[in-house]
């Protein structure tokens, strides 16, 4: 299944109370309720970086099969197989792992009594009653990684294939039938080499055996040609050919062939084919940030292994590591800029893909990339087997089954809006020449602080406050250019584009005046449109505001360069109460919390 845009929706809320409740218990015993787990699970805004929802529509982390099974209770058979699978891969570890028979009676009994515990209304997702009895497994053993040596083996394994002479042989032949009628432009040449070479690399991609078992070992230049031979099939073989620049080539830039690419792991050994790849794919012109576990899961590869295990450190060196969680945009900018081509990060679970409780640094990476490759049947089955779609175009390679390279692609949602940073910074160019010219024609320019978002819920009257005010401060001075941050939002922009946008603007030093918004000023712009001030505005300022709070200590440092430029508004000390943006929120993320109350 490739695809399920066309997938009958299972659930819509508010149609049957007792169906809402059963929803709202499945995603809070499932531990994937934002308001219920803040901590480790992802806000709603934070999921809209990845996930393209409607309104009132929940993602879940599971095939629509299986939501469907769960919602309806009609199909209890299919579920109860699942567990069953995950209870059996739980209890081959005990035995494989657990010499003691009495610590190995003692542990089966236990997981046995969760098991039956966490099954019996058949609410838990496979995937995630499989994380629970693992981390009962791990952490009564106290065995940090039950898979270490087998992962070791598995890259091991794969290294020495890649490495042979017969590999390096049969990847640089040319079958002189391939070439019977060559291309007549250079361009044309360079995209069939690189077409052949990456369609060998893929066949490789999804030959198990090459880390499931020592069969290369014996492996000839032609057992090597027999893999190259694979076909390549599925609706996202020409659409990744593409988005990788490997054809097509005169009809793009250089520049819009180079791609921002999240490259989501799955297996040990398969990593070293795909860090194969992805050094191709970075002679191509392409940066790769690398998405692994956060920690044991069978044999996936994680992030711990990338310095733990030798080969695998050793082909990952000269990339950079991102090891904060929660990286603001603008480092995240400068870091996707570097020169550091291939970088790698967690993606923040110890589980098959969960966009619900993955990490900031990987939603925005998410989120600022050009498109996503993801890797086998169990990250297939969470993006392709459901109805959602995306912020990014997602492909998965892995393996068909008749062994050929299936290529699967799932668009992103047609209504998605990705603000680039060249788009911003053209956005804040064009600001800025507006402020040049002002200052030219003898204008004082006035950039003006205020609250937008800080009070959830209420954008719309903010943007009136801080529009009314202007209009009242132009009437009432002259030769002055005002900026009005309000009138510059566009549908698509979170705080992270505007925080961005803005602070090229106010580091420009063309601002004469930065007034931050008072209190007085509210007043004066509710008794400008005859109004009294509402309960939630009154006593705010713009010390309320977290993106003012981030602007204060820009305008302090903009001061520091330029001594003429004026700052007005509340004192500095009461500016440093907020603290940072909740990740897509417009206000500091523990005003949400107050919201509730």
């Amino acid at each position: 299944m490739e695809s399920s845009e066309n997938a009958q929706i299972t659930y819509r809320p508010g149609e049957d109370p007792e169906k809402d409740a059963w929803y709202t218990a499945f995603f809070i015993e499932n531990h994937m309720d934002h308001f219920a787990y803040p901590d480790q699970v992802a806000s709603p805004e934070q999921l809209t970086f990845m996930v393209h929802t409607d309104d009132d529509e929940r993602y879940y982390p599971c095939s629509e099969k299986m939501f469907e099974a769960i919602m309806n209770k009609n199909n209890s058979s299919f579920i109860q197989q699942k567990y069953k699978e995950v209870f059996q891969r739980i209890m081959g570890l005990i035995d494989n792992q657990i010499e003691d028979e009495r610590d190995k009676s003692f542990l089966k009994a236990l997981i046995k009594i969760k098991f039956l515990h966490e099954t019996h209304d058949e609410m838990m997702i496979p995937s995630r009653l499989e994380k629970r009895l693992l981390k009962i497994f791990l952490n009564r053993t106290l065995i940090d990684d039950p898979f270490l040596c087998e992962k070791a083996i598995r890259n091991n394994r794969v290294n020495k294939a890649i490495c042979s002479e017969a590999f390096k042989k049969a990847i640089n032949q040319v079958d002189n039938t391939a070439i019977l009628e060559p291309p007549a432009t250079l361009a044309g040449i360079k995209e069939f080499i690189e077409h052949v070479e990456i369609k060998r690399l893929l066949s490789l991609s999804v030959e198990n055996s090459l880390w499931e078992s020592d069969e290369s070992k014996a492996y000839k230049e032609d057992d090597f040609h027999k893999l190259f031979d694979r076909q390549m099939i599925g609706n996202g073989v020409k659409p990744l050919l593409n988005f990788l620049g490997i054809e097509s080539k005169e009809i793009y830039l250089k520049e819009e062939q180079t791609k921002k690419i999240l490259w989501l792991a799955d297996e040990s050994g398969e990593i070293i084919v795909d860090l194969a790849i992805i050094k191709y794919l970075v002679k191509l012109g392409h940066k790769i940030i690398i998405a692994f576990k956060e920690g044991p899961l069978y044999t996936k590869v994680d992030f711990l292994d990338v310095h733990a295990d030798e080969i695998l450190s050793k082909e990952l060196e000269g990339a950079f590591f991102i090891e904060e969680k929660n990286l603001g945009k603008n480092e995240l900018v400068r870091i996707l800029r570097s020169d550091n081509n291939i970088i790698a990060i967690s993606d923040g679970t110890r589980e098959n893909l969960n966009l619900l409780l993955t990490s900031k640094v990987f939603s925005r990476i998410f989120r600022e990339v050009d498109g996503i490759i993801s890797r086998g049947h169990d990250q297939k089955r969470r993006i392709f087997e459901n109805h959602f779609q995306f912020t990014r175009d997602i492909f998965n390679i892995s393996r068909g089954e008749d062994g050929s390279i299936q290529i699967s692609c799932k668009p992103k949602h047609p209504s998605v809006i990705k603000f680039s940073h060249s788009d911003l910074e053209k956005k804040a160019k064009i600001i800025i020449d507006q402020m040049e010219e002002a200052k030219k024609n003898g204008m004082t320019v006035i950039f003006y602080s205020g609250i937008i978002a800080s009070i959830p819920g209420k954008i719309k009257i903010a943007k009136k406050i801080m529009s009314v005010f202007i209009d009242f401060l132009k009437g009432q001075f002259a030769m002055t250019f005002i900026i009005n941050p309000s009138e510059y939002f566009e549908t698509g922009m979170d705080a992270d584009d505007l925080m961005y946008m803005w602070e090229i603007v106010q580091r420009s030093g063309y601002i004469d005046i930065w007034r931050f918004q008072s209190y007085d000023d509210i007043v004066k712009a509710f008794q400008a449109m005859d109004k009294k001030v509402p309960p939630e505005w009154v006593g705010k300022d713009a010390t309320y505001s977290t993106g003012c709070t981030k602007e204060m200590r820009i305008a302090l440092d903009v001061q520091k360069k330029h001594p003429e430029m004026q700052i007005i508004g509340p004192s500095v000390e009461k500016f440093m109460r907020r603290n940072e943006y909740g990740i897509g929120k417009m206000y500091d993320q523990r005003l949400s919390e107050l919201c509730q109350i």
